[in-house]
């Protein structure tokens, strides 16, 4: 993901009473709250770790512009709990977030970790300062962000280890081999990829299995389709950053399709994220929205797009 930090409550704007934005989600919570998250449904990533299909991206839990600690600590901690009691088993957290505080702080308010909780965690991105996200892709740089990690998530092995960004500086092939050597030194358990494009996914799976690759993608920004369609073709995770299409919220250009969104959520009675991230679990079965947050209430509302199924007729709407 990228770092600029942007208002949830420009997304809604968009003509949908605040007062529908948690329906769903209450509605589901007050039965059950553990199966919330479930009700999307699941995939398997690497075969082996089975994950609910709506997890939580830990970007947000750190300071403003992604930098430093949060506002409240407490209240993050709280958000990570409340996640994993409603369901959610598969958590994306980065180094450069913070840059190392999300990691720490899921370690802080989640170890020892529940049995089937995945966390995904990317190394291949450096934050000189608040406003710099610079690749580095070196070999021993991602060694030692690899090991880095480990100790803040206080684990022996990362279930998911993400290449961040290829670096134009250092030739792909050493990136992904030093991935590789750290796969077979027991370090990471699956290896994903993040902002590549189809060429760069072939070259890698050229040398390793990719179980994943995270693009930025959402229903005003589809720049990824290629790569979505590779991924559905050999069943790997497609997990789309950027999922509720804020940049184009901000943006003074109007977006047919989520000009059609917008009609629709306020057609069913909900939010804008809710009904963007419904679009995105309907359209492909391999897809893996993270939103992200620093509030209980956006997590609940993110979540309550579980229960939501948008129409046939709905989809082809909004194309």
């Amino acid at each position: 993901m990228n770092a600029q930090r942007l208002s949830r409550r420009t997304v809604l704007q968009q003509g949908v009473a605040l007062c529908c934005a948690g329906t769903l989600a209450q509605s589901a919570s007050a039965a059950d709250p553990a199966t919330l998250a479930a009700a999307a449904g699941s995939l398997s990533i690497g075969g082996d770790l089975k994950v609910v299909r709506l997890g939580l991206g830990a970007m947000r839990i750190t300071g403003d512009g992604i930098w430093g600690e949060p506002r409240d600590v407490g209240e993050a901690r709280a958000l990570l709990r409340r996640a994993i009691a409603l369901g959610v088993n598969f958590i994306d957290t980065a180094d450069a977030y913070g840059p190392e505080v999300s990691e720490r702080l899921i370690a802080e308010a989640l170890y020892p970790y529940p049995r089937d909780l995945v966390i995904a965690t990317k190394g291949g991105l450096v934050r000189p300062s608040a406003p710099e996200w610079r690749p580095d892709g070196r070999p021993q740089h991602l060694r030692e962000a690899c090991e880095g990690s480990l100790k803040r998530l206080k684990v022996e092995r990362i279930d998911l280890y993400q290449f961040h960004r290829p670096d134009p500086n250092v030739p792909f092939a050493d990136s992904i081999g030093a991935l590789k050597d750290l796969q077979r030194a027991g370090k990471i358990r699956h290896i994903g990829l993040s902002n590549v494009d189809v060429g760069q996914l072939r070259q890698a799976q050229a040398l390793i299995k990719v179980v994943s690759v995270q693009n930025r993608y959402n229903v005003a920004d589809r720049a990824s389709e290629d790569v979505l369609a590779a991924c559905e073709h050999q069943q790997i995770a497609f997990l789309p950053w950027g999922p509720l299409a804020q940049r184009a919220q901000e943006s003074a250009k109007p977006d047919a399709a989520l000009t059609a969104l917008t009609a629709v959520a306020a057609a069913r009675h909900v939010t804008v994220p809710t009904a963007a991230l419904a679009w995105l679990l309907a359209k492909s079965p391999v897809m893996l929205p993270i939103p992200g947050t620093s509030r209980i209430d956006h997590l609940e509302e993110d979540l309550g797009a579980a229960q939501l199924r948008l129409t046939a007729g709905e989809m082809q709407r909004i194309g």
